[in-house]
This record gives structure tokens, sequence and C-alpha cells, in this order.
């Protein structure tokens, strides 16, 4: 699947648009990043914690938004953004976006 923030893939033209696909997680920080990430906030610096628990959460709403494209047949999705946002205290929703395309190799 190719998957791009461009609304068009180098090299191919796009034959079908079959509409948007998403796919979306939410997450809720742990205790212990929590503890970890108070000393990261005395201190300075990256809270790496949260990084590493964005960077998940970014995959898997990127995985389950190609999936959706896949089950309708898609083999490329353009435009493809991401949205946060707050859901509860502590938790977030991170969404992955775009449109579902059928691309071909030019010629």
């Amino acid at each position: 699947m190719i998957v791009t923030t461009s609304e068009s893939v180098a090299g191919h033209r796009i034959t079908r648009t079959l509409g948007l696909v998403r796919g979306n997680t939410i997450r809720a920080r742990h205790i212990g990043r929590d503890v970890k990430a108070l000393g990261r906030n005395i201190v300075g610096g990256e809270i790496s914690e949260y990084t590493k628990l964005l960077a998940e959460a970014r995959e898997q709403a990127l995985d389950r938004m190609i999936a959706e494209a896949t089950e309708i047949g898609a083999n490329a999705i353009v435009t493809t953004r991401f949205a946060t946002s707050m859901v509860t205290s502590g938790g977030a929703e991170l969404l992955a976006f775009g449109t579902a395309v059928i691309v071909e190799p030019e010629q």
C-alpha cells in the first residue's frame, strides 16, 4: 500500500477514487511513564516516554487506516493527515485519515 501526504503518487496516475478512509486509537497515559516524565519536567529535555507512546499510537492509527483502504480495494492512500484530540484527562485520540484510491503506473 502506497501512503502519501501529497495529492498524487509520483510515477502513477489515479484511476479511481474510492473515498475517505480513517484509522484511530485512543491512548491513556501510564502511571509509570508519568513518574519518569515528571523527572524530565524538572530537569528539562525530551519526554521520551510520551514520544514512544505517541509513535506507537500513530503507527496503530496508520495500520487501521491501511486495513480499511485494503478492505475497499485501494492500493494507495493520498492526502494522508493526522489529528489528535484530548478525550479525557490523561487520554488522547490519534486519528489518521486520507483518500483511498487506485493507482496505476504511468506509461
